[in-house]
């Protein structure tokens, strides 16, 4: 009689093991949802931004031109970094495109740095405003989405929210990182 009260006892903890785990597992799977859709949202917001930022460039490079003529590179740099960017299909793509083009603009400020008589031009200054004021919204927002991921990822990796990770499939999501070529100075060489 004692050895089916034994495993009457086993038998009850363990459904109760199961339905703790299995309401545990609901509140990470909706925690999940809930983060997934914040880092999407988040991840609109970056797109925004980068959008706000190729509308601008064009009207900037055309500014520029008349007066750097010899620095056609780097608008070629500008022109095929932000056509990558349009034609980007996944969120890896975007910040290998968005990465490029902002070296790409790093290198037409520096030229911007050496024309005094560009720095003078209003059309210009407006513009050069108009992209300080985007590259700082964007900083914001890849910073914010750059929260939102760690947030996610964090849970994603802890127990017991790992076991309704690998079991519902909630993927880790990437972090936006500044590429190596950002790291160094722009260099202008008018010795050509």
């Amino acid at each position: 009689m004692s050895s089916i009260r034994v495993q009457t006892a086993l038998v009850i903890k363990s459904v109760a093991l199961v339905a703790v785990a299995l309401t545990l597992s609901g509140c990470s799977y909706n925690k999940f949802t809930t983060e997934e859709e914040a880092i999407k949202a988040q991840w609109a917001q970056v797109q925004n931004q980068l959008q706000r930022r190729n509308d601008l460039i064009p009207n900037l490079v055309e500014s520029v031109k008349g007066y750097a003529a010899h620095e056609s590179g780097v608008f070629k740099d500008i022109a095929d970094a932000r056509s990558r960017l349009l034609a980007a299909k996944s969120p890896e793509e975007t910040i290998q495109a968005a990465n490029q083009q902002t070296s790409a603009l790093g290198r037409l400020l520096a030229i911007a740095e050496n024309y005094p008589q560009l720095k003078a031009n209003e059309q210009f200054n407006r513009l050069m405003d108009e992209l300080s004021g985007t590259e700082n919204r964007l900083a914001t927002e890849r910073m914010r989405y750059n929260e939102k991921v760690q947030a996610y990822n964090t849970h994603r990796r802890k127990f017991p929210s790992n076991v309704t990770a690998k079991m519902f499939g909630f993927e880790q999501y990437p972090y936006w990182e500044v590429p190596p070529e950002a790291r160094t100075v722009p260099k202008v060489d008018f010795s050509k």
